[in-house]
């Protein structure tokens, strides 16, 4: 982890408001101490399509679809998706 970038766990990020969450810095999310991910939210422009060409690049190495991921767990659970 990046002693540059402050962390949040995604309990309090899943607590802040929209308005809120606009006041942030890019941060580090966690999991129980364990990194799951880095949000960033872009200053400028520039940094945004920085972060979406990354972005694009990382999802060519796996992961799945957040559309894919809820439908299998509503199977899994019996819930309407």
């Amino acid at each position: 982890m990046s002693s540059l970038i402050p962390t949040i766990s995604i309990t309090d990020l899943k607590h802040l408001k929209v308005s809120e969450m606009n006041r942030l810095k890019s941060c580090e999310i966690l999991s129980d101490g364990q990194y799951l991910g880095t949000i960033v939210f872009p200053a400028t422009d520039y940094i945004r399509t920085q972060v979406e060409g990354l972005a694009s690049l990382s999802n060519t190495q796996g992961g799945e679809e957040p559309e894919d991921i809820i439908r299998k767990e509503a199977r899994e659970y019996g819930l309407k998706s």
